[in-house]
């Protein structure tokens, strides 16, 4: 795999030599100083030029990157909209383990939205076409403290949603449980989990992407709790996992609302819960 230093000096070597290109920055965890380093980080890099079209119209240039083992065009799916004057990208992953993601973008659409991500470190301004910007910083992603009605409505929607669990676990339709547990159920977990480590931190920190650093602040004990939520395609691990889940969510929006000065909604909790054992029972 190619060191931080080769990516660099290829990334902008491209760029130096190429007139089209005006300048290039980066986003990403690469421009974050609390993400750990490691092997795998991609880099997400923008190329700020005259004209999209003509690196779209050449299909090979991309090849000056490395051996491409495979990649992607996101721009050319039919299930996102594109603007392909303005932005365009290729995701490149390469035989020697290093993933490129990178984006052309027009100089006024680049001017526009530079500044979108504060996640953003310029690496190289030809012309001194590009804006000044503050040093890279990950505060646009610190955990937001909530509402007291967006805590309810995280409540509600979690034991809401345990009904329809209780009844696909009856029924041992695994793959409809595990839908209505980590696209219903989960997220309101995770998002309350969310919530006591910003209460925390004093709502100072991002817990990143699909909130991977929970572990950071979670005590032992819950961190453990939440790992054992991922079950198996076994109905009575599921059960298992569920009844866990349910302890866990209880003890954090209790905590939650506590700190918070809200009131949890015990008797909605309480019912739910025995709707779910009593499903179990039977």
């Amino acid at each position: 795999m190619r060191t931080e230093n080769e990516m660099y000096d290829l990334i902008l070597g491209i760029a130096k030599s190429d007139v089209r290109i005006k300048a290039v920055y980066m986003n990403g965890s690469r421009t974050n100083e609390k993400v750990p380093k490691d092997i795998f980080q991609d880099y997400d890099i923008v190329y700020v030029v005259e004209d999209t079209k003509s690196f779209i119209e050449d299909k090979d240039w991309i090849n000056l990157f490395g051996d491409i083992l495979y990649m992607q065009y996101p721009d050319e799916t039919p299930y996102c909209p594109s603007d392909k004057k303005n932005s365009y990208g290729w995701l490149m992953q390469f035989t020697d383990g290093t993933r490129i993601d990178l984006t052309v973008k027009s100089v006024d659409y680049a001017l526009q939205h530079i500044q979108d991500d504060k996640l953003c470190k310029i690496l190289l301004d030809k012309e001194s076409i590009l804006p000044g910007i503050e040093a890279a910083t990950d505060c646009q992603h610190w955990v937001k403290e909530p509402t007291e009605e967006q805590y309810l409505a995280v409540c509600n929607e979690f034991w809401w949603c345990t009904n329809n669990i209780a009844k696909g676990l009856w029924r041992k339709e695994i793959p409809y449980v595990q839908d209505m547990t980590n696209y219903c159920v989960r997220p309101q977990l995770i998002t309350m989990l969310n919530w006591k480590v910003g209460i925390l931190t004093e709502w100072s920190v991002s817990t990143g992407k699909s909130s991977k650093y929970l572990y950071k602040w979670l005590s032992e004990e819950e961190w453990q709790m939440l790992m054992a939520t991922y079950f198996d395609g076994n109905v009575d691990n599921a059960w298992k996992s569920v009844l866990g889940m349910c302890e866990l969510f209880r003890s954090v929006a209790q905590f939650v609302g506590e700190k918070s000065g809200w009131k949890y909604n015990d008797k909605e909790g309480k019912a739910a819960k025995a709707f779910l054992e009593y499903v179990h029972q039977h």
